[in-house]
Order: C-alpha cells, then structure tokens, then sequence
C-alpha cells in the first residue's frame, strides 16, 4: 500500500472526518484527527421555524453545507413535510443523499465541483432573475453566492442555521509528531480552516507546516496556503476521492513508512 505507516491530518469537523478516516485506514494509512473548526448548534432557532413557514413561497432552496442540512432539516421536517415543487440545491454526492434519506428527492447539485462558483454556473441560479430564493448556510462565510444572486435580480433569504468557530484541539500532539518526524501530510478543504489551523500551531508548527506535503481540495486555499509560505502544496479534486487519489499518487513515489 502506497500510504501505509503515514500519518495524515484531518482538519475537518469532528462529525465530517469519519468517511476521510476510513479510507485512509483501509490504504494502510493512521488518520491524525485535529479539527480545526467547531459547529454549533444556533441557540435562536426562531429563523429556521419562520423559514419552515414559509417555504411554500419561495422557488429555490440552496443548502451550503452537509451542517447545513442537518441542522436546518432537523428543526423543519419534523414540522412540517418539505414542498414537492421546492427544488433543493446542494454540493456534492454526498448531501445529494443526505437529502433522499431524509424523503427530499427533487435535488440539483453541480456535477463537477463543489464551490459557489459552480453553484452559480447552474441554469437554475444562472435565470436567478425574479426568483425567491432561500439560503441555508452557518452564520459566517462567502458572501460571493447571495451578492451574485442579487445582482442578477433574485430576492434572496439567508437563514444562519449553525455556528462555525475555531475549535480548542491542543495542537501538543502534532508538534511531537512532526518534532518526531512522524507527521506526514495536512489535509484542508477550506480557507477557514487554513487559517485557523496556521493560527493554532505557533510559530513553531508553522515552521515545519512550510515544508509539510499538503493536500488541499480547492485553488482558493492553494492561494492563501503560497501566501502563507507553505512550499508543498497539492491541489486534488474535491472531495475525500480527490484527495485519497492525490496522497496515493504523491506517496507512490517515496515508499512506505512502518
């Protein structure tokens, strides 16, 4: 196995690490959790249920994120059934059957990549003009998809369903490891979490993160990572198949660590 005995960082939320894990174990590989993002529950759910009330008025319902699919149809479906002519618009496979567990079955998703700019390539977002739309999403993030919407005329509703912030992981352990030289890899699948990964590790983490492999699934975070100084950075395709082809791809190379 090409990854076998590499340790590799998973910065994801704790509850979006699992399927990453998983395939790393099964190509030998020992996932190193260290989230660099905390989700949160909002304490005022009031949005959501006036949200709940009124999807029967609206034309389009975006999902930004699997969060945001769990904590916005956690509130509603035990409300209220959603509505048949209401298409449901998300990012990647994943939600996409997020949604069918849940009975939602009239759901459009960008085939390709799973950002805002792909989203907006959409003809449904694309004839944005006169449509209601409402936008499920945390209470922090690009404002590239609403402002883009707006300008080609839509009335858009954002609904702040879950809280992101930085999380309080002790980075002790992943100093020792690379102090050790067995820390491997980073992986990081938004700019966010780059930046608070970079911020959480010192001085001292950052030194060795610059001449760390990582592995990131989107040109955004390739940007701000060369900004930051890192000297190895691995652009994947997105999602947890992106960046399991371009560790094995990379590791190919080098042998396998016991």
């Amino acid at each position: 196995m090409t990854l076998a005995g590499r340790h590799v960082v998973i910065t994801r939320p704790a509850g979006q690490a699992g399927h990453l894990a998983t395939l790393l174990v099964e190509h030998g590989a020992h996932p190193v959790f260290f989230p660099v993002l905390a989700i949160q529950n909002c304490e005022d759910i009031t949005p959501v249920l006036e949200a709940a009330i009124a999807l029967d008025t609206y034309d389009l319902a975006v999902f930004v994120s699997p969060n945001a699919i769990e904590e916005a149809l956690d509130i509603i479906l035990p409300r209220r059934a959603w509505p048949a002519h209401l298409p449901a618009i998300v990012l990647g496979k994943m939600s996409e059957q997020a949604l069918i567990r849940r009975g939602i079955t009239n759901v459009i998703s960008p085939p390709l990549r799973f950002d805002s700019e792909a989203l907006l390539e959409l003809p449904e977002l694309v004839a944005a003009a006169g449509k209601r739309i409402i936008i499920f999403r945390g209470d922090t993030g690009r404002e590239l998809l609403s402002e883009t919407l707006i300008a080609r005329g839509a009335k858009v509703h954002h609904v702040a369903c879950y809280r992101r912030l930085a999380s309080k992981a002790d980075p002790g352990p992943l100093l020792k490891r690379w102090e050790t030289g067995t820390l491997d890899a980073v992986t990081l699948t938004s700019s966010e979490g780059l930046r608070y990964f970079f911020e959480m590790i010192g001085h001292l983490g950052q030194a060795w993160l610059k001449k760390t492999p990582v592995f990131v699934t989107h040109q955004r975070i390739v940007t701000q990572a060369s900004a930051l100084g890192l000297q190895q950075v691995i652009s994947t395709a997105p999602g947890d198949d992106g960046l399991m082809a371009e560790l094995m791809q990379y590791y190919a190379h080098y042998g396998t660590r016991k």
